[in-house]
């Protein structure tokens, strides 16, 4: 879906009056970098460019992150994550590319010379212009000011016509303007606005073709989910979840069902060792990882294992820093950080895709009467969505990490979980209001013998719910689902290959 395409027009027309007075009375000009000075007061909303295509490239990212942290810069929102063909040098590997807002005290001159004292640290050298490097980073925008000196040319020079620098930095903004200086950076833009530049440069009809995907770092790959939608297998080791609850506590039943989920195509195998239905009892995280682990070890030497990604479904820390360090390569969290006071600060750590799913309260509470109240679910679930990935991404959670989950089921009710599964596009659109990059994440939904299906379908045992699954996995697929989470695979691998075609048959 193209967002800007869709909604950005509309928005950009409302302040398009306020770019041009910008654009007519404010330039800020440095002719040296004494003249620093005049900026160096008051903290600066920047934008950094990065990149790389020598060694390791996403640890250089990650490198490259922790460093500047370290030098002085708040690092507010990441972009997503681009694989590019080169520019201007064509005869070197393909680049990573992402971009960073962040805010700090440094002057722009300071700023610049802790970027390339990173760059030195970690191996960069003078080279060929344009040619490889371990990391490149670059200040695209500096406050609202335009500099130029011997050393530093802000904005950019060429900003505007790079797709892979384009790409990153529009996702660095929402459809809504957060910040007066974000309209100097539209001012910036010779086409009225980065909107504009952007969608002259082809827009998102330019992401996965002409050398620029975007995609998510996992296991030891990089996932361009737009291709394919993936079917998320669940295996609960629970006594007492509300559908298959006791089936698979043994690790004999556990190994078998991963087994037969393999055999008829789960892409992602979903490891659940605490209930999160309604009221059921919260167990400690001993209980837990005792229930977890043996069979994730057992799950992860499986030789038809290879290929295929291990999640691990939990809302504790200490849980999902033990599961990702015997293997697992996705945290899914029911709470987006808010059961576990220390949950953000790990994933920040780890390195491994992070679910944040949408609830109110806890399972306890989830179903309580105002949890379930909204006025408008999508908005809601929206901005509340968005709140939870704004503070993950200031505890080091990348955006490029994220998966985004509305929670059907969880603090919603019947008509709140249909107007979810027939309006994600919508959900995506009021996140890109704040933020198109978080608003263009993989996208998972879990309707799989929900109580909803239930109630609408007239079936009381949860197996019976399963047709229902799959005309509500239908749905959402094809209204914008790029993961679905399912009890019954083969059912709905082939509901999700039969979307995927008609998708592919019109272009997506």
């Amino acid at each position: 879906m193209n967002i800007c395409k869709r909604i950005l027009p509309s928005r950009l027309s409302s302040y398009t009056h306020a770019i041009t007075s910008y654009k007519a009375s404010f330039s800020f000009f440095h002719s040296s970098p004494d003249t620093s000075i005049q900026v160096h007061s008051e903290e600066q909303q920047v934008v950094i460019a990065l990149g790389s295509n020598v060694g390791n490239r996403l640890n250089n990212f990650n490198e490259a992150l922790t460093q500047m942290k370290k030098s002085g810069l708040q690092i507010t929102r990441h972009a997503c994550l681009y694989e590019t063909e080169p520019a201007y040098v064509t005869d070197q590997p393909l680049f990573l590319n992402s971009a960073i807002r962040a805010t700090t005290k440094l002057g722009p001159h300071e700023l610049l010379s802790v970027l390339k004292k990173i760059e030195k640290e970690m191996g960069r050298t003078k080279g060929i212009r344009y040619g490889p490097r371990p990391i490149d980073l670059d200040i695209l925008f500096y406050g609202k000011y335009k500099i130029k000196s011997e050393t530093l040319t802000v904005p950019h020079e060429r900003i505007f016509e790079r797709p892979f620098v384009m790409a990153p930095l529009v996702d660095l903004l929402g459809s809504d303007v957060d910040h007066d200086t974000v309209l100097h950076w539209h001012s910036f833009s010779k086409k009225g606005g980065i909107f504009e530049s952007w969608e002259e440069l082809g827009g998102e009809s330019l992401i996965g073709k002409d050398g620029l995907r975007r995609v998510l770092p996992v296991s030891n790959r990089l996932w361009d989910w737009s291709k394919k939608t993936s079917v998320m297998g669940i295996l609960n080791l629970t006594p007492d979840s509300f559908s298959d609850g006791g089936k698979f506590e043994s690790i004999a039943d556990a190994m078998s069902h991963v087994q037969t989920m393999i055999s008829q195509g789960v892409d992602i195998i979903d490891l659940g060792a605490q209930s999160t239905r309604p009221m059921a009892s919260r167990i400690s995280v001993t209980q837990e990882l005792d229930r977890l682990i043996p069979v994730l070890e057992r799950v992860l030497k499986l030789p038809e294992i290879e290929g295929k990604l291990i999640s691990v479904d939990t809302f504790y820390s200490e849980v999902a820093l033990e599961a990702v360090k015997k293997g697992a390569h996705i945290v899914n969290d029911v709470s987006g950080g808010t059961m576990d006071s220390d949950m953000l600060n790990v994933m920040g750590k780890l390195n491994v895709p992070y679910v944040v799913m949408h609830m109110r309260g806890d399972p306890h509470t989830m179903q309580n009467v105002e949890n379930v109240k909204y006025d408008d679910v999508c908005k809601e679930v929206g901005d509340e969505l968005y709140e939870r990935v704004r503070i993950a991404e200031l505890h080091g959670v990348p955006a490029w990490r994220i998966v985004l989950d509305p929670g059907i089921g969880f603090s919603k009710n019947t008509e709140g979980n249909l107007e979810i599964l027939m309006g994600l596009k919508r959900i995506r659109e009021e996140i890109g209001r704040k933020s198109l990059g978080v608003s263009r994440v993989p996208l998972l939904i879990g309707p799989s013998r929900k109580r909803f299906l239930g109630e609408i379908c007239g079936r009381v045992s949860g197996v019976e719910r399963d047709p229902g699954t799959v005309a509500a996995v239908t749905c959402g697929v094809l209204g914008g689902a790029n993961i679905v989470r399912v009890h019954n695979v083969g059912d709905n691998v082939d509901a999700v290959k039969l979307c995927d075609s008609m998708l592919d048959q019109v272009g997506r």
